[in-house]
């Protein structure tokens, strides 16, 4: 499935304007606490996460360390107050908020805003 959407990904034509600003996911419920799924907005991966604690999170589907597309599956936690979320591959630990990598300096998760409106997801690309 992730080479569909990597090709997807690759012929999409951008417009100067399209992409930009906030796009719907998926309404609140359909996504699970303490999990991530993947989502196609505008032609870029994006790995969306629900904390047990209700915050909803957007953050690159691609992991830094490796390249591959898997960060929708990744370990949600936390570190004191931080939200957390771990690669699958090599356990890599991001937080939700900034994108730092908490283990290896210099790797960075993509970020992007959230917001809810109408019990729906919405994302800021």
């Amino acid at each position: 499935m992730t080479a569909v959407l990597e090709s997807a990904a690759r012929n999409f034509v951008e417009h100067p304007s399209y992409g930009t600003g906030w796009h719907r996911v998926c309404a609140v419920e359909e996504l699970e606490p303490a999990w991530g799924e993947a989502a196609l907005i505008a032609g870029r991966q994006v790995a969306v996460i629900r904390t047990v604690s209700g915050e909803v999170f957007a953050v690159g589907q691609e992991d830094p360390a490796t390249g591959a597309h898997v960060m929708a599956r990744g370990i949600t936690g936390s570190r004191g107050a931080r939200p957390t979320l771990a690669s699958p591959l090599h356990k890599e630990v991001y937080d939700l908020g900034t994108g730092e990598c908490l283990g290896t300096p210099g790797l960075r998760l993509a970020t992007f805003g959230t917001r809810i409106v109408g019990g729906y997801i919405e994302v800021e690309l």
